[in-house]
């Protein structure tokens, strides 16, 4: 049997205050933002390109953050790091809201399984990280 798997990027996005970029989904509610990777796209490329199309902010990433596997689902989500550069923020069909936040808000906000746990991670870890569940 071939393996399939899901690949996803996702990126934690600070504006000059050092407020944390986030969307709700209509389903997950508050999150990073991020999606798949689409076929022949590069991890950095798609994260870009979902915190645009999710958030209409403009960012460039400065720094890989680690992967969380999901091995029953054979799920990959790479997580980036990034400064806000610039843009209007705005919602989209993957959007119901957009808007910058303090950690303390986001760790209130994100409610969705191990959400939380994916900005601990990228916030107070230096070196990359690999978490399987």
């Amino acid at each position: 049997m071939v393996p399939k798997h899901i690949v996803s990027a996702a990126c934690i996005v600070l504006n000059d205050e050092d407020k944390i970029l986030l969307i709700k989904g209509p389903k997950r509610g508050w999150e990073m933002p991020g999606g798949q990777v689409e076929l022949d796209e590069p991890l950095y490329d798609a994260a870009i390109r979902e915190v645009k199309e999710e958030s209409g902010a403009d960012i460039e990433i400065t720094r890989f953050c680690g992967i969380f596997q999901n091995t029953k689902h054979s799920i990959f989500l790479t997580l980036f790091f990034s400064p806000y550069i610039s843009n209007t923020l705005q919602t989209s069909d993957e959007s119901l809201d957009v808007g910058f936040f303090t950690y303390d808000e986001v760790m209130n906000m994100v409610t969705w399984k191990n959400f939380k746990e994916r900005f601990e991670y990228c916030l107070n870890r230096t070196e990359p990280f690999v978490v399987s569940f």
